[in-house]
């Protein structure tokens, strides 16, 4: 059995009732919406919009609270307030790098609980 060390499923079988079809449907959002976050992440960190930058880290951990990610969505707390003050830029892409590495493993484990549970 795969060992879930991102994904916590409680949240999302809490906001659905355990209904599968939710379930997945939001998985599929989620994981449509990574490779949009991460493109325009960079985009923004490329072009020095930092506010925007952060405004996206705001919107993104919405996203992965859902998912149970709960040090993900720490991680990108301190990133959005990092972005309204300018500090810290040395650390920006670090930020996006963690958050596409954590949202592709919760994708795998994300697809292995939805697949046990069918």
């Amino acid at each position: 059995m795969m060992e879930y060390t991102i994904f916590n499923p409680d949240y999302l079988v809490d906001i659905t009732g355990g209904d599968m079809a939710t379930m997945e449907e939001i998985s599929g959002i989620f994981g449509s919406q990574i490779p949009e976050f991460v493109t325009e992440m960079r985009q923004l960190l490329g072009a020095g919009k930092y506010l925007e930058l952060g405004l996206l880290a705001h919107k993104a951990k919405g996203s992965v609270t859902v998912m149970g990610m709960e040090e993900t969505s720490k991680m990108l707390k301190e990133f959005e307030l990092l972005t309204k003050t300018g500090e810290q830029k040395e650390r920006y892409e670090g930020f996006i790098a963690r958050f596409e590495k954590d949202t592709t493993t919760v994708m795998a484990e994300i697809n292995d609980y939805l697949s046990k549970k069918r």
